[in-house]
């Protein structure tokens, strides 16, 4: 299919008509009625926490997606990955290796177990991390990797836990973006030692806030659990504890809820089902945005299961040679004003502004910093200058919207010299 442009339109920006008359409009969270009884019958119950039966569903149907053998809720992603850090014995010391694109949450569970994040570039196609530049940052005082499966790439995991395995690194995958993956006919989290995921508000299954773990290591779920449930085993009964957590395992009370497991069990139900149809309809937008130059899609990764590529974002990647001197800062807002809805990427996490507060335990001190910046190319370029996404519930418009959202692209690239003329 080729995409309808025609050849005298004016931007929406300089007064012509936008492409969308009307925004395109998708609301998120989703609801449904069948939720919104779990939720009733949840609250009716008086069994609001301490592993309820909506939590222990909620578990099973996310190791089932995943195919893990075990899966825990807790209160938010950035816990899950603190938790799995220290489960595994990362601590003061340590080094473990994240991606320097990333959300910041990734390196600011390395410091909250007393480590030190090591940030590496990423692959200019997935957007993941690069193996080869792994292999370059690995050190003596290296404990781990947190692959990010980014957007909608997923990182090299073949590649990844060959490095591992070589160098006896755990290895922590952050699938706040990936839910419903597979790589190579396996689901994301469940092939490093630890999969960790995020239940925030705009993630592709959403309850406001809640995080998940999994892992296939029976030793590893009875720690993660006493991790979060304040030292309890997974067989104890609220307060009447057998036994206390193994010396060494500091244990919080990072529970979740049972109101999250209600809301959470039906979107893991459908999520299968979802993700085909996602996958379908990014396909069809793809083939169409290619056809601009200078535009590409993030890679999904070279052993992404065929209709089992998640979606947190829908990631296009501009190439400013071939856009005739617009920014990436004058093409999303004449996007926006075509009526679509897109948005920037992260910028890297070392630039972070939280990560450069004065007072802050995980600032980084300008010099390294910059260090970094050098380093860190890639991420640097796809952060400030190269990336614009669409959120993923977009990827269930019709495909009639979709088609119109690649017009949008067309025309501001055909008006692209015209951008430097607007005022912002």
């Amino acid at each position: 299919m080729t995409i309808n442009s025609p050849n005298n339109d004016k931007l929406a920006a300089l007064g012509g008509t936008p492409v969308f008359s009307t925004r395109p409009s998708m609301p998120w969270p989703p609801t449904d009625e069948e939720t919104r009884r779990a939720v009733a019958e949840a609250y009716s119950s008086g069994i609001w926490s301490w592993t309820g039966p909506w939590e222990k569903k909620s578990c099973a149907k996310l190791a089932e997606v995943h195919s893990a053998r075990h899966a825990l809720l807790m209160v938010n992603g950035t816990v899950t990955l603190e938790a799995a850090l220290h489960v595994l014995g990362v601590g003061p010391g340590d080094e473990v290796i994240v991606p320097a694109l990333t959300w910041i949450a990734t390196a600011m569970a390395v410091v909250y177990v007393g480590a030190k994040p090591v940030f590496v570039d990423v692959e200019p196609d997935t957007l993941c991390l690069d193996p080869e530049l792994v292999a370059e940052a690995i050190t003596p005082r290296t404990k781990a990797i947190i692959p990010v499966h980014l957007y909608g790439g997923m990182a090299n995991m073949d590649r990844l836990m060959a490095l591992a395995h070589k160098h006896g690194l755990k290895v922590i995958e952050d699938c706040a973006h990936a839910q419903g993956g597979e790589w190579d006919g396996r689901g994301l989290g469940s092939i490093g030692d630890v999969g960790s995921f995020s239940f925030q508000q705009s993630k592709t299954v959403s309850a406001g806030e809640g995080g998940g773990v999994i892992t296939n290591d029976d030793e590893l779920a009875e720690r993660l659990f006493r991790f979060k449930h304040i030292g309890y085993s997974s067989s104890g009964v609220q307060g009447k504890a057998a036994s206390g957590p193994p010396e060494g395992l500091v244990c919080h009370n990072y529970r979740a809820t049972e109101f999250q497991g209600a809301v959470l069990y039906n979107q893991l139900c459908r999520l299968p089902t979802l993700t085909e149809a996602r996958n379908r309809n990014a396909d069809f937008l793809t083939n169409l945005l290619e056809q601009i130059p200078g535009v590409r899609v993030q890679a999904r990764g070279l052993k992404a299961t065929p209709g089992r590529q998640s979606y947190y974002n829908f990631m296009v990647l501009i190439d400013s040679e071939f856009w005739m001197g617009a920014t990436r800062d004058q093409i999303l807002p004449a996007l926006a004003r075509e009526g679509v809805p897109v948005n920037p990427t992260y910028g890297t996490v070392h630039r972070h502004v939280l990560w450069n507060l004065p007072a802050s335990e995980y600032r980084i001190h300008g010099e390294y910093r910059d260090k970094l910046g050098q380093s860190c190319k890639i991420s640097e370029e796809i952060g400030t200058a190269r990336a614009i996404g669409f959120l993923h519930f977009y990827l269930d418009l019709p495909l009639p919207d979709l088609a119109r959202i690649a017009e949008a692209f067309v025309k501001v690239h055909r008006n692209a010299p015209d951008l430097g003329k607007v005022r912002w």
